[in-house]
């Protein structure tokens, strides 16, 4: 495109860097993307994609633990590791390919490689081949995440763990301690409850999820226990080692155990550390391009994802905004429109407020735009609706009445300013609320839309009456 910078160069093909690849190379700019891991992403395709596959391998247990309650004689699954292992391998190859293939079928060029800044104008690629050096006119750094590690853990692959280290599975422990209540840690409660193992979650609030609604908290909490998860409630852990059967420490122990501020401890044959994770922003040479990064290690960007650097941008987990693949990939593409010029033309800005999010736990959790409790902390005026799916056909026909949704709206335009949805597929009936969020749908408008019979979406229509 005349007048606008053509030469594109992306360090990191996550979910951020690919998308913006492929959107700018339709647009006619000649992109270069550098990737030191994986196509697709490791966060994604390493941690997201992994973790979700074995969540849906556990929850299938979980129905077929329930079957009695749909008319079947019930049988206790049997995990077959080996076949997990390859349908994960398989389920990322796929991904890894199709990203890929998308890519080249963009003439967008692809180096297996570390990326790193030499200048505001050129990157240096280090490959098994050696080095090259690469002139740009935009850069986009899309470099992603890795789990936070704190110094008092020393992760060792075997029984203390990262998110990370736990797939693809090669045993499944007895008992597991999960330090970290957040959206991670209790995915992976869920997950290695499905699976049968004993856990414990070490929680450092007074309830799991801390800052998510504590209505949608609390049924996690109760599904938990009612499971016989223990909750080790306003437990913050300050050290992780393994042990042997005497309580001693032993790296080489068949015992971990996790020792909390309070005294409190507890003694499981693995621990898992989900505490969140530190942006990739070192050793990228962002300071030979005068590129800032705050004090937390991640770059601030404004609304076009433009750092202080006028002509490069930030994107996904690096940018410091909510670490989500859906939100890096439409970071990705709003990168590639201005790089392409097209910000020029008339365009919705990103509304970070607006993005919907999933847990993908036992119930699935879902929200979407303004919460309730953030609503009444700033002393403003909503209307808040709930209906549970126990008064649904179709959660009758599933065997599974779990959960509610909640419409939070304007009681004086009726406009929908958020949403929850705790339940079964709450992760795809949250995109009707995230739909009138973000176009300024009413209540009125859902109310009136003829939806399907039976089927879970009739809570929707119920919540907005």
């Amino acid at each position: 495109m005349v007048g606008v910078p053509e030469r594109f160069v992306i360090i990191g093909g996550g979910p951020a860097g690919n998308v913006a690849a492929t959107y700018a190379a339709r647009l006619g700019a000649e992109v270069t993307v550098i990737e030191r891991d994986v196509i697709g992403g490791a966060a994604h395709l390493w941690d997201c994609i992994p973790s979700k596959s074995m969540i849906a391998t556990g929850g299938a247990m979980s129905f077929m633990r329930r079957s009695q309650g749909m008319g079947l004689e019930q049988e206790d699954p049997v995990i077959d590791t080996g076949g997990l292992t390859g349908r994960i391998d398989q389920i990322k190859a796929n991904m890894r390919d199709n990203t890929t293939q998308l890519l080249e079928s963009q003439n967008v060029r692809l180096i297996r490689g570390t990326g790193a800044f030499t200048s505001a104008n050129s990157v240096e690629v280090t490959t098994a081949e050696g080095t090259e050096t690469i002139e740009f006119d935009s850069a986009l750094v899309s470099t992603g995440s890795q789990p936070r590690i704190p110094d008092w853990c020393h992760p060792d692959g075997e029984r203390i763990l990262t998110t990370r280290d736990c797939y693809p599975p090669t045993v499944f422990p007895d008992s597991v301690t999960v330090v970290g209540s957040g959206v991670t840690g209790v995915e992976f409660v869920h997950m290695f409850s499905s699976f049968g193992a004993k856990v414990t979650l070490v929680v450092s609030r007074q309830q799991v999820l801390p800052g998510k609604d504590p209505e949608v908290a609390a049924v996690l909490e109760q599904e938990f226990m009612d499971r016989g998860v223990k909750l080790l409630m306003g437990a913050r852990a300050e050290a992780i080692e393994r042990i042997d059967a005497d309580g001693n420490p032993d790296p080489d122990g068949s015992q971990v155990i996790v020792r909390c501020d309070d005294g409190r401890s507890v003694t499981s044959s693995h621990a898992v550390l989900a505490i969140g994770s530190v942006p990739n922003t070192a050793d990228i040479g962002l300071d030979r391009a005068g590129v800032e990064v705050n004090r937390w290690g991640y770059v601030d960007i404004n609304h076009h994802c433009v750092t202080n650097v006028p002509h490069i941008y930030a994107a996904g987990d690096i940018s410091g905004k909510l670490p989500l693949s859906s939100v890096a990939s439409i970071q990705g593409r709003k990168v590639a429109e201005h790089v392409m010029g097209l910000h020029t033309r008339s365009h919705r800005h990103l509304d970070y407020d607006k993005a919907a999010s999933a847990i993908f736990t036992e119930p699935e959790i879902a929200d979407v735009g303004l919460a309730e409790a953030e609503a009444f902390a700033s002393g403003r005026k909503i209307r808040v609706t709930k209906v549970p799916f126990s008064a649904t056909a179709k959660a009758m026909i599933n065997n599974d009445t779990r959960g509610f949704v909640k419409i939070i709206s304007d009681p004086a335009t009726g406009v929908i300013l958020g949403g929850s949805i705790v339940g079964r597929h709450a992760a795809e009936l949250i995109s009707v609320i995230a739909v009138a969020v973000t176009a300024g749908l009413t209540v009125t408008d859902i109310v009136e839309s003829i939806l399907v019979h039976p089927a879970l979406s009739e809570a929707l229509a119920e919540a907005a009456e």
